[in-house]
């Protein structure tokens, strides 16, 4: 199987998942924002967060932003999953409904 040369990094994201990405990145940015460490990533996930906010229907990001975006992404989802495993009925229930909102995310638009 040939590797692709040239990969496409436009997305059409809907509302939700619009939003879902905005917010993931405020809080990325809350947390790196004065650690002088990450740097790079702060800097992937602000050129995000501009995007995402922009009108434009059609999202054009990066390599770098769509891998850092990608693998955070994947880090969230074993997180939550893991914090899901090790909790109560409430709580898996309170998850769930965000795991599969970071799940669909990932699969329809950043997997592969």
């Amino acid at each position: 199987m040939k590797k692709k040369l040239f990969q496409n990094y436009d997305f059409e994201f809907n509302k939700n998942e619009k939003k879902l990405i905005s917010s993931f990145c405020k809080q990325a940015l809350k947390q790196m924002e004065n650690d002088k460490q990450f740097f790079a990533e702060a800097k992937a996930f602000n050129s995000i967060h501009d995007k995402i906010n922009s009108e434009s229907d059609r999202i054009k990001l990066t390599k770098d932003e769509k891998t850092r975006l990608t693998h955070n992404i994947k880090q969230n989802i074993d997180s939550i999953e893991k914090q899901m495993k090790g909790s109560f009925f409430i709580k898996k229930w309170l998850m769930k409904s965000l795991y599969n909102q970071y799940l669909s995310l990932y699969n329809e638009h950043l997997k592969g």
